[in-house]
């Protein structure tokens, strides 16, 4: 009887409890996956993820929301404040977990939306961009720790029945 090893995507994380992030996965990492029992995956990179990946989530009938696909031609532009309220009303909506929030590597705009998140959860600027710098390794973009600090989180429309960590 062999075991299988389970491997996690590249910058995989968990924000809270049933909410994760990563990069796109790859075959290996589906195995993983399929334990995490996903419901939605929200998808922020402005290209559609690769085909084995739209299969694995057609297979495993999870809900797929690809958001961020008008936002930009240019992969450097920061990610815009519709697509963090629309990734918010997705994520501060309990009946979609469990659930991923994933963009190419894992790094940038998806940081750049668990930053916002951790905005409205009332952490300090500090711990925020440390989360941030984490993930971005060296590829810190400071137009994004700027996107963070300057997003206002009264615009997010927070529903009576949220996750229990806001």
């Amino acid at each position: 009887m062999t075991s299988q090893h389970l491997i996690p995507p590249l910058n995989y994380g968990m924000i809270e409890e049933d909410l994760y992030r990563s990069g796109q996965p790859n075959e290996l990492n589906f195995p993983f996956l399929e334990k995490l029992g996903l419901k939605t995956v929200v998808w922020l990179a402005p290209e559609e993820p690769n085909q084995r990946f739209l299969d694995f989530v057609d297979d495993q009938d999870i809900q797929l929301h690809h958001l961020g696909v008008v936002s930009s031609m240019n992969a450097w532009d920061p990610i815009t404040e519709e697509v963090v309220l629309e990734a918010s009303e997705l994520i501060l909506t309990p009946q979609n977990y469990p659930m991923i929030v994933m963009c190419n590597l894992g790094r940038h705009r998806t940081g750049t939306i668990v930053g916002c998140l951790r905005k409205l959860q009332r952490w300090n600027l500090t711990s925020i961009f440390e989360e941030y710098r984490r993930y971005a390794g060296p590829k810190v973009r400071v137009l994004n720790e700027q996107f963070i600090e300057l997003f206002d989180t009264d615009l997010v429309r927070v529903p009576m029945d949220h996750p229990k960590w806001l």
